[in-house]
């Protein structure tokens, strides 16, 4: 009795002996064993080589992508014509992506005389000839506004500049008679092509045409052979010639005149007139 006792004692139960043994494995290890599936492998054998599978790494981007391809099978299509297609056929694809049925319904957001609405409606027909959509023709006529902007400014800034230059070449050479000789010109040269003519007209070197330094000589020396023509006469009692000038100084001058009488009360304004008489003979 006493042995039978001993030994069911030292034997253990199998089922708590593997318990045990489970829960410490679990609990020295300390970790949790996940296995990770690879995408690839889900893939069946025959799609396997397919290149717009690889780069899909797990089943969420591939579901993504599935979902996306479903909206754009359900959107609508728009066939895209082929090398036989007519000018209609065009005309059908531009009108469902958004161009407008008439030129006139293209509208802008310019404000008014900011464009020329001539080149507008001339605009409009051939942007709908091309099916072009309103956000495509609006941003083209900004783009082509600033640029012709951008060219009127610069063209303005040189046509200044040439005619400082050439205003400076004939006061050099004119001198006294400057005024008067460019006045006739311009009278001759208006009288002859119009002054429109001689403002819009620009030639190769930026200039206008009534601003060019050659052709303002040419019609000066042409009013020079003209001189007694009334129309290249004008006015001439406002112009004094180097001669005349001189003689009106010196009478300015003569002696006992307000000129050199400090106490004259007419002194200050002898001496500034001959100043400015003075100024005229040697600038122009």
């Amino acid at each position: 009795m006493d042995n039978q006792t001993t030994e069911q004692q030292v034997q253990s139960d199998p089922i708590a002996n593997t318990t045990t043994d489970q829960s410490q494995t679990s609990v020295l290890s300390g970790e949790q064993t996940t296995t990770q599936t690879n995408f690839q492998d889900l893939i069946p054998d025959e799609y396997r080589a397919e290149k717009s599978l690889e780069n899909f790494k797990d089943m969420g981007d591939f579901v993504k992508s599935y979902l996306s391809a479903q909206k754009i099978v359900g959107a609508d299509k728009i066939p895209v014509p082929n090398k036989f297609a007519t000018e209609d056929d065009w005309k059908a694809v531009f009108n469902k992506l958004g161009a407008p049925e008439k030129p006139e319904d293209y509208k802008y957001s310019f404000k008014e005389g900011e464009v020329d609405q001539e080149l507008v409606s001339s605009f409009n027909q051939e942007a709908h000839k091309l099916g072009l959509l309103p956000q495509q023709a609006e941003s083209l006529i900004k783009y082509y506004n600033n640029i012709t902007e951008g060219s009127s400014i610069q063209a303005e800034e040189k046509a200044a500049e040439t005619r400082l230059n050439t205003e400076n070449e004939l006061k050099r050479e004119f001198g006294p008679q400057y005024a008067k000789r460019l006045d006739q010109a311009k009278r001759l040269a208006s009288s002859t092509l119009g002054n429109e003519f001689l403002e819009n007209t620009f030639l190769q070197d930026g200039s206008r045409l009534g601003d060019n330094i050659a052709v303002v000589k040419a019609f000066s020396q042409l009013a020079d052979k003209l001189s007694e023509d009334e129309v290249v006469k004008g006015d001439t009692s406002s112009y004094m010639t180097a001669k005349d000038l001189q003689k009106e100084i010196a009478s300015l001058q003569e002696e006992g005149s307000p000129f050199w009488d400090k106490q004259h009360p007419n002194h200050d304004r002898s001496v500034q007139e001959v100043f400015k008489l003075r100024e005229l003979l040697h600038n122009g």
